[in-house]
C-alpha cells in the first residue's frame, strides 16, 4: 500500500536495531490489544445502542478517544492542543501527514472521518473504520446527491465529520492545495445555513536527531516499514493540534472561497514553524 503524493525526495532509510525490534513488538502488541478491546466493547454496546438510537451514537463515540489516547501513550508520542474545539454543528478539515492522524485527531475530539469508499476494502482497516462510524463516499459527480443526503443525516444526528481536503498524505511539513469537491455538499440548501467548518492544523515535531519529516508518509513508502520505524523509535517526538476559529459556511459565496480560506488558515502555523526553524 502506498500514498500518491511524491515530490521526488527520498525518506530516510528504515534501520531498526535489535532493541528497536523488541520495543516495536511490545508496543505493537499493546496497541493491538487496546484497539481490539475497544472495538469489542464498542460492538457490544452497539447491540443495544443501534436499535434504540439508530445513526445517533450517544455512548460508543466516547470509546474511540480513550483508545486513541492510550495508543499515543503507548507510542510515547506527546500530544498538545492549542485552541478550542468547535461546539457548533458542522465539520472539521485538517492537513494530512500519515496514518497517525487518525489517532491524533480522534484523541481530543469525537469525530467521524470521511473517507473514499476504497478504504472499506482495505484488509485490517475496513472493520475498524466501519465500527467507528467512518463515512465512506465515492468521489464522483454523479454521487453528489447521495453524498449530500448522507452528510445531512449524519450531521443531523450531531456527528462532527472530518475530512482531509488535500486528498493524500504528505511529508508533514507542507499543506497541499485543498480540493473543493467535498466542500460542495455543505452549500446544499438543506445544509448551508447554520453549518460551520473548523480548520485544524496537525504539526508533527520529529524526534531529536531524526529527519524533520520523520512522521510523514509519502512517496513510495510502504505501510509496514513506516509503522515499524515509528513503533521502534525511542524517544519519540511530539504532535500539536491547533484548533482554529470555526467559520460559517454561509459567510462564503462559493465552495472555492471556503476551501481557499481553510487552506490558508491550516497552512499558516506550519509556515511559521518552518520559518523559525522549529521543524
Amino acid at each position: 500500500m502506498s500514498v500518491a503524493w511524491n515530490d521526488g525526495s527520498e525518506p530516510e532509510a528504515v534501520r531498526v536495531s535489535p532493541l528497536g525490534w523488541g520495543l516495536a513488538l511490545l508496543r505493537g502488541g499493546l496497541i493491538v490489544s487496546v484497539n481490539a478491546s475497544g472495538l469489542a466493547l464498542m460492538l457490544l454496546i452497539r447491540l443495544v445502542e443501534k436499535p434504540l438510537f439508530g445513526v445517533k451514537r450517544p455512548l460508543t463515540p466516547w470509546i474511540t478517544p480513550a483508545v486513541c489516547r492510550l495508543t499515543l501513550a503507548i507510542l510515547g508520542l506527546r500530544l498538545t492542543v492549542t485552541g478550542e474545539r468547535m461546539r457548533q454543528r458542522g465539520a472539521v478539515v485538517a492537513n494530512h501527514a500519515s496514518w497517525l492522524d487518525i489517532f491524533v485527531l480522534n484523541a481530543r475530539k469525537r469525530i467521524y472521518f470521511v473517507s473514499k469508499v476504497e478504504v472499506a476494502g482495505w484488509p485490517g482497516v475496513s472493520w475498524l473504520a466501519k465500527a467507528t462510524g467512518t463515512v465512506f463516499i465515492k468521489r464522483e459527480r454523479r454521487e453528489a446527491e447521495a453524498q449530500v443526503a448522507l452528510f445531512r443525516a449524519r450531521l443531523s444526528a450531531g456527528h462532527k465529520l472530518l475530512f482531509f481536503p488535500e486528498g493524500t498524505s504528505t511529508d508533514s511539513r507542507r499543506v497541499l492545495p485543498f480540493k473543493t469537491t467535498l466542500f460542495a455538499a455543505f452549500f446544499d440548501a438543506g445544509l448551508r445555513e447554520g453549518m460551520h467548518i473548523q480548520p485544524v492544523t496537525v504539526i508533527y515535531r520529529a524526534p531529536k536527531g531524526r529527519d524533520a519529516r520523520f512522521y510523514g508518509w509519502w512517496g513510495d513508502q510502504d505501510m509496514g516499514p513506516h509503522l515499524l520505524k515509528v513503533l521502534a523509535q525511542w524517544p519519540q517526538g511530539s504532535v500539536e493540534l491547533v484548533y482554529h476559529e470555526p467559520v460559517a459556511v454561509a459567510a462564503f459565496e462559493t465552495r472555492k472561497a471556503l476551501a481557499a480560506y481553510c487552506e490558508r488558515v491550516v497552512r499558516a502555523p506550519l509556515n511559521v514553524e518552518i520559518a523559525e526553524g522549529a521543524l
